[in-house]
């Protein structure tokens, strides 16, 4: 959920890092308290298994299927929660944030908690997608939850995901609609009456409408597969039509 760089890596050669700072030192502020279902990161704990499940759900069962496991980055993984339930799913993974706290949080998590035998490797790395990109690395599948609202320019961002999916990977990419719901609901009700998230958590002018992913993904050769909302009808999160607050889309790399 951190920003993709922790240096000042160039982002899609264009001079540009993807890195803020600030949003580094926010969600590193909260890397202690990641794997509390019930602290700062609560909402995070109860989106999990629908948003890991949808993804493998549109994903080909061919991919599943190849002579080597999957390959799947999670970027901007934070302390590893979709991380973790990914290597359970059968996918090689590495997941990557530029928080050291946050890979540290993340790294400790595993080492308590080990996942079951039959789950498949994982990895984490202190890094950013230019610095994956400049070593010409390559996966089937790429994870980028809750951290497009967080970059510095989600262009450059989703170029940086482009480049980093092998020809005909997939990307999938989840984040919150520019809605007058989410500003009074996710914004407003979140942060400040229900205090659900630390108050400054997102900025609202950063969300995406799903037209404007659509578009902006297509300009750097992502075609998209399909895009649902992810509503919280309680006690659980389930799919649905409503993209106005959170939704969760699938691209294929041309």
């Amino acid at each position: 959920m951190s920003v993709s760089s922790p240096s000042s890596s160039n982002g899609a050669g264009n001079g540009t890092s993807s890195v803020i700072n600030d949003e580094i030192i926010q969600f590193s502020a909260l890397a202690k308290d990641w794997w509390n279902p019930k602290g700062p990161m609560a909402p995070l704990h109860a989106m999990n298994p629908l948003r890991t499940s949808w993804i493998v759900r549109h994903l080909p069962a061919s991919l599943f299927h190849l002579p080597e496991l999957p390959t799947l980055l999670d970027i901007g993984c934070g302390a590893g929660l979709a991380s973790e339930r990914f290597a359970t799913l059968g996918f090689d993974t590495l997941g990557v944030d530029a928080s050291e706290d946050g890979i540290q949080a993340a790294r400790a998590h595993v080492a308590l908690h080990p996942l079951p035998p039959q789950a498949a490797p994982l990895h984490y790395l202190c890094s950013s997608a230019e610095t994956l990109l400049e070593e010409g690395r390559q996966f089937d599948v790429i994870s980028a939850l809750e951290i497009i609202e967080h970059v510095r320019d989600p262009q450059v961002f989703l170029s940086l995901l482009s480049s980093l999916a092998k020809p005909g990977g997939y990307v999938a990419i989840s984040t919150m609609d520019r809605s007058l719901r989410s500003f009074l609901m996710a914004k407003l009700g979140a942060e400040y009456v229900l205090r659900l998230l630390p108050v400054g958590t997102h900025d609202w002018k950063k969300f995406i409408r799903p037209t404007e992913l659509d578009s902006m993904a297509r300009q750097v050769g992502l075609r998209l597969l399909d895009l649902k909302g992810l509503s919280f009808r309680p006690p659980h999160w389930q799919e649905s039509h409503d993209t106005s607050i959170n939704y969760i889309a699938l691209f294929q790399k041309d």
